[in-house]
């Protein structure tokens, strides 16, 4: 079977997609006047926003009854017509970045058999980085009573020859193009195109040769061994995650015959070359609210060049920092969050019984084969593009 394959995809018939388009839910965590914002111009439109809780809202009251107000309204959309069904495709998608750089990207399906997220299975598919057990009960709530799943999943693929995404983009004019539009809030442009027919075949067939065991080899020598690894997920972990863990659950409900064409066995995601220049790795820093930092200078001073010194590795870096943070927040006092963008946690940093701590840039290069010798990463050791530039939620699938 396929590590990813094409599959029914369902697109908003809404007449204003830049209101139906919402950033990932787990952005601006800290800033709830971004989704304040992001709900004036969804403005009582079809929109993505009414199907997902922005974790910024996770401790407000907005957060009671979510997953069910959340299943209604996707059950409504489906009865009203809100939805047309691409069938069997993938879609070629242009991401032009806030600084004008254009993303490319494809979304399939993820068959959740061929992925692991507990770092103990040799699978073809795998975090980069640790999973917070405790983060995904409240996401597989969601997936139990939802019947429909959206992505903000980006997959990672080693191409090195730029094998597959060349494919589409070179075919693009004879594609039928599906969107074409705005996003919200400063999130730039997006343009997607169904890939269907001969050059879906292509398509598929050089995704299922990243597959192979001998190019493995070639690329990451002796820890080739440790097992192939085709994608690596780099966001969205913990959604996938919550997928895994609730197709785990469903599994064993089911009679063998069913089991492989189920459709919470997969996951709609979308698959980016590590090595498109468009796709930059940045830290994720951290910020400590709510705290005396009084003592943060000279404690700060004393203990930088744990995770700034240049022979540190990316795992050892982000290791070394959170301890810091923990450490002074059991002396001080506070709580800490994970904030992307240098500015952003500047700006948070400065403000009254704050602090932040900046990690260093993130090296992309060498990440698959650090997965590889190492395993997953320490959680929140990186982030794919600023976050403006994050997956928005667009496309749909049905999970039942």
């Amino acid at each position: 079977m396929h590590i990813v394959t094409s599959t029914d995809i369902l697109l908003p018939c809404a007449e204003d997609m830049g209101a139906w388009s919402v950033i990932a839910c787990d952005q601006f965590t800290s800033e709830p006047e971004y989704w304040a914002a992001a709900e004036a111009r969804a403005a009582e439109k079809p929109s993505a926003l009414s199907l997902m809780l922005p974790e910024a809202w996770l401790h407000t009251a907005r957060a009671d009854g979510a997953d069910g107000r959340i299943a209604d309204t996707m059950r409504r959309y489906l009865a009203e017509g809100v939805f047309q069904t691409v069938p069997d495709s993938f879609i070629y998608v242009e991401r032009t970045l806030s600084d004008g750089r254009v993303r490319r990207g494809l979304v399939a399906a993820l068959d959740l058999e061929q992925y692991d997220f507990t770092g103990t299975q040799r699978t073809s598919v795998r975090s980069t980085e640790g999973t917070v057990e405790e983060r995904l009960p409240p996401r597989v709530n969601i997936r139990r009573s939802a019947p429909l799943e959206m992505p903000h999943t980006l997959l990672l693929m080693d191409d090195r020859t730029d094998s597959v995404l060349s494919l589409a983009e070179k075919a693009k004019d004879t594609l039928e193009k599906v969107y074409d539009f705005d996003l919200m809030l400063g999130g730039g442009h997006i343009a997607g195109w169904r890939v269907s027919g001969e050059t879906k075949a292509a398509v598929q067939s050089a995704l299922d040769g990243l597959d192979n065991a001998a190019l493995q080899r070639e690329k990451y020598g002796d820890a080739a061994e440790n097992g192939k690894l085709t994608f690596a997920v780099g966001d969205g972990n913990h959604s996938l995650a919550a997928a895994k863990r609730f197709w785990e659950e469903k599994r064993e409900t089911l009679p063998e015959n069913e089991r492989e064409t189920d459709p919470a066995r997969f996951a709609l995601v979308e698959i980016e070359n590590i090595h498109e220049p468009s796709l930059d790795f940045e830290p994720i820093h951290r910020v400590i609210f709510d705290t005396d930092t009084s003592a943060f200078a000279a404690e700060f001073t004393a203990h930088r060049t744990e995770w700034e010194a240049e022979d540190k590795t990316l795992g050892e870096r982000v290791a070394a920092a959170e301890s810091f943070c923990r450490a002074y927040i059991a002396a001080h006092g506070g709580y800490i969050d994970y904030i992307h963008g240098d500015d952003t946690a500047r700006s948070l940093g400065e403000k009254p019984n704050c602090a932040a701590v900046l990690l260093p840039p993130v090296e992309k290069s060498g990440l698959f084969l650090s997965v590889l010798k190492n395993g997953a990463l320490p959680k929140k050791s990186f982030s794919m593009g600023n976050a403006r530039d994050k997956r928005y939620y667009l496309e749909c699938r049905k999970i039942r």
